[in-house]
Order: structure tokens, then sequence, then C-alpha cells
């Protein structure tokens, strides 16, 4: 059933909420509001418009970031006072850098099933996601240039600065590795990552590329990894 934006809801601000999933994993990107106009042209141009209400203005998402989400479809709950957007995310959802806003969750307590009658309820995150968000915050700071962080004075100095720290972190890391000690030895592996990723986005080199290759050296059939 087909509903026109005539038959929607808004609120009495002249608002509806639309709840923003990838269109691949169905992961819940966002929560943000439309007015009418803005959702007439995300219709129109196929890219997300939304209603900032801090800012009481139009908001076309990914306008200062460069991550767009491209539109396939809008769909109306039974309500007709609530919308769901399916989209094809160009980069990160949050300003924070995070794929989706809701990378939290909620540190309390929950009864369930379980023998022990309580769930524990803790923030989580993959490794491959803490690495995007890593790697668009030490994007941001190359862009922004911002006083008294550390990554913006790497970009300050340049790649031979960069290609040291790279170096230095990789030494750390070889000694680090031949101690008992496993917690040293996680925090100069965490040194590394951190400045070959710097050396990532000084380069130009997408996180993306990098999974390609990877996954282009376990499909070969030669391949001794």
């Amino acid at each position: 059933m087909k509903l026109a934006i005539e038959g929607l809801k808004f609120d009495e601000r002249g608002l509806i909420p639309a709840i923003v999933q990838d269109i691949t994993t169905k992961e819940v990107l966002t929560l943000a509001f439309m007015n009418e106009e803005s959702l007439r042209r995300t219709l129109a141009e196929g890219e997300a418009w939304f209603w900032s209400r801090s800012r009481e203005q139009l908001w076309h998402k990914g306008e200062s970031s460069g991550n767009t989400q491209r539109v396939i479809e809008v769909a109306v709950d039974c309500d007709a006072d609530a919308l769901r957007i399916l989209v094809e995310p160009q980069g990160p959802a949050c300003h924070t850098g995070a794929r989706s806003c809701f990378h939290h969750q909620l540190q309390n307590e929950i009864h369930d099933d379980s023998e022990s009658g309580r769930q524990s309820i803790e923030e989580s995150q993959t490794f491959g996601a803490t690495l995007e968000v890593l790697y668009t915050l030490i994007a941001s700071r190359r862009r922004e240039r911002p006083a008294d962080s550390y990554t913006s004075y790497l970009f300050d100095e340049g790649l031979d600065k960069i290609l040291k720290k790279v170096g230095e972190e990789a030494s750390e890391t070889i000694i680090a590795a031949k101690n008992e000690a496993r917690q040293p030895f996680v925090a100069e592996v965490s040194d590394l990552i951190y400045h070959l990723l710097v050396l990532l986005v000084e380069r130009g080199v997408s996180l993306e590329e990098i999974g390609a290759e990877l996954e282009g050296r376990r499909r070969e059939k030669r391949s001794g990894t």
C-alpha cells in the first residue's frame, strides 16, 4: 500500500521521526527527524535530508563530512507517524565517526531466564568497527588540525615523522613480544596499529583497500596463509 506525503501524521512541530537503516546489513544507523520539505528533498534527490531540531534548519546528511546516505526505500509505519529509511551509507552515520549512532549499550541489569537470573549489559564493539571509528577520527584530525592534538602534530610534521613513529612502535612491539608480560605487548600492538592508521590516512589508503587485499590473498588457491 502506497501512502502520499499528505497522509503522514507530522507532530505539532511539523516533524516525523525517521529510523535510518543500512539496506545491506539492516543495522540501525540513526534516528533523525524530517519535516515535509526535507522528506520531499529526500525523495526528489535520492539522498537523505533531515530537520535539525537544535539548529532549526534543514540538514543534508554528509554535506560537510562527505558521509552521505543514498536512499533506496522509504516506508511508513501502520499509524503513518514514523518512517523507516533504507540507505546505502557512504561512510559513518554518527558525528563521532562511529558507523552507527547506536554504538553504546546501557550499563544496567535486566531480568532474563538464565541460571543467574541477571544479565549484565556492557558496552561492546567489534575490532573492525573500532578500526573504522579510529580511522575516521584520524582522518578528521588531518582535515581540521585541532590544536593540542597529537594526531594533528604528526600530520603537521609530515610523512617522514609518521614513518619514524611506525618504525619505533614496530621495534617496541617486537621487544614487548619477547617478554612474558601480556598487557605491555597488547599496549605496544595498539600503539603500532594507531600509527599505521595515521600512515594509511596520510597516504590516502582506505581500510576497504586493505581488506580487499587480504581477502584476495585468502582466496588464492596457492596462498600459504
